[in-house]
């Protein structure tokens, strides 16, 4: 696995490396607060839906250490403030709601008020480990796919950085390299934020993977050419009828695989699975700020200040346009 750790437990406190710095800076944040953490999230100091969530229960286990309460009602009042910072952050993100369910339950069983702390912690760390192992099986299982000679196109940014272990997509495709399979990688730029300029390429390269940045509406281009052989994204929240959020520009990517008669892939652990939702129109979709788009690195480039903006940082891509759902269990069949 590449070594890079994204979101890092300290017993007291908890490291991060700043994605927003990446890749002109590999800067590491240590935060001791639970404000901080959310802040970090709301901020996409750290991101991907898988790491969203690891860093979620870190941050509700960092924000409950540090309770001082004299009643079991009072640490719950106090708590429940915690949580409720936490999960205001990021709306589409399913593993973050999945990572706060958890949390939720084992302070309903704790005996005691240091006890549940204890508990919490190590809840958070179990959340940790087992989405790291999930990545490791799921790339396994994906990399099945990945023919020898490939080119595998890919959107936004899958890889260690986003899920905290191996990756989802990004997962798939380094996996299959290690196998020894002759493969290369076009990677859009992904606008407004340009994970995939700054952090596919980035993890890509340190992966030793060949890979080749287009902007994101050039995709079309080069699929109708017969430079593509697939394509492999990641997603935030997938429905119960395999309907998934992704970054947004997923969707067009999948209407242009199904033009060109392309097999369009989906890795997601099962923690981004959304049992309460019956499809994709259920699905909650983040708007971010309008200066996400006027400016690039803080530097305006859009000068007319009173034209509508919308930012909507997720589409929705239809079950019947995908090809397979890749996940730690095993791969779904669905277009």
């Amino acid at each position: 696995m590449p070594n890079v750790a994204p979101v890092e437990w300290l017993g007291d406190k908890l490291r991060i490396l700043d994605q927003t710095k990446l890749p002109q800076e590999e800067y590491y944040v240590e935060m001791d607060d639970y404000h901080k953490v959310a802040d970090a999230i709301k901020k996409l100091r750290v991101r991907g839906a898988p790491a969203i969530g690891v860093a979620g229960a870190y941050g509700i286990a960092l924000g409950t250490i540090k309770i001082k309460a004299t009643s079991r009602d009072e640490f719950q009042k106090r708590l429940s403030a915690v949580i409720d910072t936490i999960a205001t952050t990021r709306p589409t993100a399913r593993n973050l709601f999945r990572a706060i369910e958890r949390m939720k339950k084992v302070t309903e069983s704790g005996k005691d008020i240091e006890s549940i702390k204890s508990t919490l912690v190590k809840e958070a760390i179990s959340i940790h480990r087992e989405e790291v192992e999930a990545t490791d099986k799921l790339s396994e299982m994906g990399a099945v796919l990945v023919r020898d000679g490939d080119t595998i196109l890919t959107h936004c940014n899958t890889g260690p950085l986003a899920t905290t272990g191996y990756g989802t997509a990004l997962g798939v495709i380094i996996r299959a390299k290690e196998k020894g399979k002759c493969i290369k990688v076009i990677a859009t730029e992904t606008r407004p934020l340009l994970q995939g300029a700054r952090l596919t390429v980035w993890e890509l390269k340190r992966a030793g993977v060949p890979v080749t940045l287009i902007t994101d509406s050039a995709a079309g281009y080069f699929m109708s050419r017969g430079e593509v052989n697939c394509v492999i994204v990641g997603a935030d929240r997938i429905a119960v009828n395999g309907d998934t959020a992704n970054k947004i520009g997923t969707y067009m990517l999948a209407v242009l695989a199904k033009e060109n008669g392309l097999p369009f892939y989906v890795a997601a652990l099962t923690s981004t699975f959304d049992p309460s939702l019956a499809s994709g129109s259920d699905i909650p979709i983040e708007e971010r700020g309008r200066e996400e788009i006027t400016h690039i690195r803080g530097v305006r480039i859009l000068q007319l200040k009173d034209c509508d903006v919308r930012n909507p940082a997720f589409d929705i891509t239809p079950h019947h346009l995908i090809s397979a759902i890749i996940t730690e269990r095993g791969v779904r069949r669905l277009g």
